[in-house]
């Protein structure tokens, strides 16, 4: 993965070449401050100060030169000069008004490229200056934690199964001094039922298993984050079409957010107990399969009528919720690539968090506004608990019908986490189907930095 540390500098007064980032709405006064040169070689772009308009300025001398770009983006989105991270050419640069603010981390994900399969960028490392250098490391961070959400989901799953998901956590837990805990094949069937249910199909080296990382003082409050981790989906024996199946390398995609997000909180020492839990499996087709109609125990203790193999997800989540739970945290997180019923309703750049917790929706929504990462509230709506019930287990996984999908996914997983504990489940896409600047198409972190911003904001670092 690419090193972003030497792409974002301070600015002590470096040679660099000059970005002027102009508004629309202030292109004409800007234009007429500039000199004559300048304003020849606008003319000769013919450009108006709409969106998107940029220009090579030239300087005094015949190697000087500066860039133009016509942007009405906000000084806060970290996308404003996203496009030009990607595109300039090798050298070092400074925005003219000085501003960089969290610009910085488009421009260092502009230079970010999944190239495990192809060649990568011949282009040399384009750095910007900054006068904020108090950001710098934080959003070195967030370039490096985003870089690793893409990276995993873009990897083929006959390179990324449990065990590498394994992997993962080993290196975090060894970067920084965390307890690295896993349970798998067998070992899951008495204490982990649904997780072993799922995973039994595959084949054995790439067995479930429930990853566990725990970091951080005792006594500080214990923070869980739990992300789903299903590698592949076939859908089970209710299989998916070759066109719902194309994707599925992405399904482990909350895990990747987790993963992302406990190295994010290790990093700035965030003064909580960190608890990471991973259930990780390949919901595949074998002679052993679980099936429809099967009923499932749980590590809570309720029964579950399994009737979809293809909503798998919400059955490891809940064993991994129950022994999250069982530590009394002050917070439980998870992220899962949970329901097509979530894209439907909010498409792909939006994922919706589901939580009882008025608070905890105020202080994620507000994160998600300031650090440019939206989410939107969707309701745990009680009415429609009873969609989950069973005739012969205390539970079904799926409901008959369709109807609020979303929802009533959330609802199955709440059953799994103590009422008084305060929980946000967020049902991110991980995929962003369509390049924009500084997000290419492909595995994407979707409520991650908000997420980060959040417990910043409530376990501030001392």
């Amino acid at each position: 993965m690419i090193d972003f540390t030497d792409r974002l500098l301070p600015d002590r007064g470096q040679p660099a070449r000059a970005i002027h980032v102009v508004r629309p709405d202030g292109f004409d006064a800007w234009l007429a401050a500039q000199p004559p040169r300048v304003r020849t070689a606008v003319a000769a772009h013919r450009l108006r100060g709409k969106p998107g308009d940029r220009a090579i300025l030239p300087g005094d001398t015949a190697d000087d030169w500066a860039m133009l770009l016509v942007c009405n983006d906000p000084v806060a989105s970290p996308w404003r000069i996203a496009s030009l991270g990607a595109s300039l050419p090798e050298g070092t640069y400074r925005l003219a008004t000085g501003e960089v603010g969290r610009a910085g981390l488009g421009w260092l994900l502009a230079q970010h490229s999944f190239d495990r399969y192809t060649k990568g960028d011949p282009v040399g490392p384009r750095v910007l200056l900054t006068d904020d250098a108090a950001r710098i490391d934080d959003t070195v961070r967030l370039a490096a934690a985003t870089a690793l959400v893409r990276d995993l989901v873009n990897t083929g799953a006959s390179d990324l199964g449990p065990a590498e998901l394994e992997a993962e956590a080993e290196l975090l837990a060894k970067r920084h001094g965390a307890t690295l805990t896993v349970t798998r094949g067998d070992a899951l069937a008495t204490g982990y039922p649904m997780i072993h249910a799922v995973g039994q199909a595959a084949t054995r080296d790439r067995a479930p298993r429930l990853i566990e990382l725990e970091w951080g003082d005792p006594a500080h409050p214990r923070v869980a984050i739990v992300g789903k981790g299903v590698v592949f989906d076939s859908g089970g024996l209710n299989i998916k079409p070759g066109a719902g199946m194309r994707l599925m390398k992405k399904d482990m995609g909350g895990a990747a957010h987790a993963l992302a997000l406990a190295g994010l909180v290790m990093a700035a020492r965030l003064p909580v107990r960190l608890h990471l839990l991973i259930p990780a499996v390949e919901n595949a087709i074998a002679g052993n399969a679980f099936r429809p109609g099967d009923v499932l125990q749980t590590r809570l203790g309720l029964t579950v009528e399994n009737t979809n193999t293809d909503a798998e997800g919400r059955l490891i989540l809940g064993d991994a919720l129950a022994k999250a739970g069982e530590d009394k945290p002050a917070l439980i997180i998870d992220f899962a690539t949970l329901t097509g019923a979530a894209r439907v309703a909010l498409g792909p750049d939006l994922p919706p968090l589901f939580t009882d917790d008025d608070a905890l929706a105020a202080d994620l929504l507000a994160a998600a506004s300031e650090v440019g990462d939206p989410m939107w509230r969707l309701p745990l709506w009680d009415g429609y608990d009873e969609m989950l019930t069973s005739d012969i287990a205390d539970l079904v996984n799926a409901p008959d019908g369709g109807f609020a999908g979303a929802v009533t996914a959330a609802l199955f997983l709440r059953r799994f986490v103590p009422k008084d504990t305060p929980w946000v489940h967020i049902d991110t896409f991980a995929w962003r189907p369509s390049a924009k600047p500084g997000r290419p198409k492909g595995g994407e972190a979707l409520g991650l930095r908000a997420v980060y911003q959040m417990l910043k904001a409530r376990y501030p670092a001392r």
